[in-house]
């Protein structure tokens, strides 16, 4: 950040209030920086501004005490891009039908930058992607304002490290890597690392490790169910070791903006250079193709009792990609819903974080969320578990429903009715 007076705060503005945008803002108030947020969401910003969170994982206490402070207000009005000393852009960069970046939001919210960019502001880029957006995306377009990047504004690429619902860790607590466009620009952000490529390579590294390694242990879950082997006890046992592993979960498939999302901009990237990134993508294959295998494993579970999945009824239960948070962006629960469905089950789900399905990038599902008691429970040929929320009664589930079919290992502590219970 640029040399304040000590008297004065200085001005952040944090472009997009969602589930990167809006934590970072309240690190900055509570730090003592004034913060503009800005988003197209007028329904977001005028429930921010009311002091209620638009997110489940962020209390509401907190958006009041925000607000309340006289640091922080949200606002749909771009022309206020002229005043923050620095804007951050933590916008959405999904991936296209053909699993190519798509470069929409940044590109857009870059124009709008360009049109108020003055002289001395900061802009760093938080939204995931591929190496070399900042410079080869962001600047062209910042440098229309007739200004130059590294001379007269400054430009930087800061990787966001967000964990939704991680109690343990808040966005101070996380160190922060931050490439400069070029070395005043490096002076004027933190942490720094050589360069913005660097600083986004760093990103799609981290996730692009993790997409691997729960690659493996999601084949390895296939290899070891047809040993009679119990994955999840050898990933406790092997974790018992205290150099060299580090234990990676299986599950019904990857969700989140990240670790689904992340590795093929670096595929894509990559094919630019003339290199075919193999293992990144035999990994995505593996992940994806989880929701395939635990329809399957369903299957068989439903024809282990004599039913068939066409015209049985099935509760999935959490829809959030995550436990305890209200996320659904890439969530395999989405998927898993499409596949029964194409195979003629009657399926619903419940999740006690949303209330009501919206339409995805790829699902559009009009759902509601059903209720859950014994009684409903004991209506379905099968329940699901696709999300494992802490709020969940696991005992009061198994005991009431006719079959489990487990992805996240959330019965293991359950020593009653364990022939109900199939793990997938």
């Amino acid at each position: 950040m640029a040399k304040k007076s000590k008297k004065k705060a200085p001005l952040v503005g944090i472009v997009g209030m969602g589930y990167v945008g809006l934590p970072l803002a309240r690190e900055f108030v509570g730090r003592g920086a004034k913060v503009i947020g800005f988003d197209i969401n007028e329904k977001n910003v005028k429930k921010i501004n009311a002091g209620q969170s638009p997110l489940k994982h962020i209390p509401s206490s907190d958006i009041t005490a925000m607000v309340k402070s006289g640091r922080f207000k949200s606002t749909t009005d771009m022309t206020l891009m002229k005043k923050p000393d620095a804007l951050i852009i933590c916008v959405p960069t999904p991936l296209t039908e053909n699993r190519e970046p798509d470069m929409t939001y940044i590109v857009i919210t870059c124009e709008t930058i360009s049109k108020y960019l003055r002289k001395g502001q900061l802009v760093v880029l938080e939204s995931t992607t591929y190496p070399g957006t900042t410079k080869e995306v962001m600047k062209p377009i910042l440098e229309k304002s007739g200004l130059k990047a590294g001379k007269d504004f400054y430009l930087a690429f800061s990787p966001e490290r967000e964990d939704p619902g991680n109690k343990s860790f808040r966005t101070a607590t996380i160190p922060k890597v931050v490439g400069g466009y070029n070395k005043k620009s490096l002076q004027i952000a933190t942490v720094p690392v050589s360069s913005c490529d660097v600083a986004e390579s760093a990103k799609i590294l981290e996730n692009t490790y993790r997409c691997v390694n729960i690659a493996m242990v999601n084949e390895l879950k296939q290899l070891f169910d047809r040993m009679g082997i119990d994955v999840w006890e050898v990933i406790e046992a092997a974790g018992t070791k205290p150099f060299g592993f580090q234990k990676f979960y299986p599950g019904p498939g990857l969700g989140g903006h990240c670790i689904p999302i992340d590795p093929f901009y670096l595929t894509w990237r990559a094919r630019q250079f003339g290199m075919p990134t193999k293992f990144i993508e035999l990994a995505g294959e593996i992940n994806t193709a989880m929701p395939h295998y635990v329809v399957h494993r369903t299957m068989e579970a439903l024809n282990g009792r004599k039913k068939s999945l066409k015209g049985s009824k099935v509760l999935v239960l959490g829809l959030a990609y995550k436990k305890d948070i209200d996320d659904v962006r890439e969530s395999p629960s989405l998927e898993l819903i499409e596949l029964l469905r194409d195979k003629g089950a009657l399926v619903d789900y419940n999740d006690p974080y949303i209330a009501e399905t919206h339409k995805q990038r790829k699902y559009n599902l009009k759902m509601k969320s059903k209720p859950l008691s014994a009684a409903m429970l004991r209506g379905y040929d099968v329940v699901l578990i696709s999300t494992d929320h802490s709020c969940y009664d696991y005992k009061m589930i198994v005991k009431n429903a006719k079959l489990v079919v487990d992805t996240r290992n959330a019965t293991v502590n359950i020593k009653t009715n364990r022939n109900k219970i199939v793990k997938a």
